[in-house]
């Protein structure tokens, strides 16, 4: 082996080369911290939204559903409806399931809010410690409630889970290579698809509300692995390496977002009927646009290092605000529409 290095030396030295280390054990180095950063970050986004999404495909169950006191792991299959309006043509709980959706965004609200102010001062790892906790009894507390009150406050549980590792998560990203916020952003993304059809599939198949929720107490456990044995240490990591690489590869992403909006319409709408079904959809449209645009051009170089850890935590209390909103609004809606005949 010596003898191979030592020819390959006096090769490149007979060439009039200069003498340059072995590139291939750092850069499988390299990559092997990219995969795993990679990863590690669209896992904790998958299992940081999970509990959140779960808990608001769950909500008719939550509010609808009696616990027998005999077991707390089954539902009667026969429960007992709770009294509602049954004069009107909705299928009406005695509270709204707007109830669930606030007990879901309010507690994330005021975590996004009080955030900025102190939270930095709190080591990383005890943040995410409480995530997955906060997540595992969230699951526990509404599969072993006998109540709505109690499920609720299994609902916040889940809500400051959530709340507490996206400020974390999101400014973590700040000391990594600037590629895993899109890593980060796709595991939430497929945190709404999985959650819901994991607790529809299971549901259907015969499990129980219960047994479900039960089923998913190994989300918060890869959480805490995906941070503490999959993430390399952030020391090495050059936030701002490979910037024109990454810019050219988001790029295109940011020319076909608009585009991406219009095929939802139904294939046998005309492009004018299109054109007027898009055109009053900007007013929702637009807002998102400018609340996603403003959270993650942030990490991609609106505000010279030393400020976008914070800046990352603090913007995104605007998608959490309008969920809010909404929730408060649906309060007054969900009366309403049921009183009609």
């Amino acid at each position: 082996m010596g003898g191979c290095a030592g020819s390959r030396r006096r090769l490149s030295d007979s060439e009039g080369e200069e003498t340059v280390p072995e590139p291939r054990l750092p850069l499988l180095d390299r990559q092997s911290a990219h995969w795993k950063n990679a990863v590690g970050f669209w896992l904790l986004g998958l299992c940081n939204n999970f509990s959140y999404v779960v808990m608001l495909s769950a909500a008719h169950d939550i509010l609808s559903h009696e616990r027998t006191s005999g077991n707390q792991s089954h539902v009667d299959p026969s429960p007992t409806p709770i009294p509602h309006n049954s004069s009107s043509r909705f299928d009406c709980n005695s509270v709204s399931t707007a109830a669930v959706l606030l007990a879901d965004i309010l507690p994330t609200l005021v975590i996004k809010l009080l955030a900025p102010i102190g939270l930095h001062l709190l080591p990383y790892s005890p943040r995410v410690l409480v995530s997955g906790i906060c997540a595992a009894g969230s699951f526990v507390l509404v599969a072993s409630s006998h109540s709505v009150g109690t499920s609720l406050c299994g609902v916040v549980l889940a809500s400051i889970s959530s709340g507490l590792g996206e400020v974390t998560f999101l400014s973590l990203t700040a000391f990594y290579p600037r590629a895993v916020i899109s890593w980060w952003s796709s595991g939430t993304g497929g945190a709404g698809l999985l959650g819901a059809l994991s607790y529809l599939g299971l549901t259907q198949a015969g499990l129980s509300p219960q047994h479900t929720l039960l089923s998913m107490l190994g989300i918060p456990a890869v959480l805490l692995a995906s941070y503490f044995l999959l993430l390399t240490s952030p020391e090495p990591q050059d936030p701002g390496g490979e910037e024109e690489a990454e810019s050219a590869a988001r790029q295109p992403l940011i020319g076909t977002e608009a585009p991406e909006s219009k095929p939802g319409s139904g294939s046998s709408l005309s492009f004018q009927e299109r054109w007027t079904v898009f055109k009053g959809l900007l007013w929702y449209i637009v807002p998102l646009v400018v609340v996603y645009f403003a959270e993650y051009f942030i990490n991609q170089g609106l505000t010279s290092d030393e400020h976008r850890e914070f800046a990352m935590a603090a913007t995104c209390i605007s998608d959490t605000l309008g969920i809010s909103l909404s929730g408060l609004l649906a309060l007054p809606l969900h009366d309403f529409l049921c009183q009609l005949s």
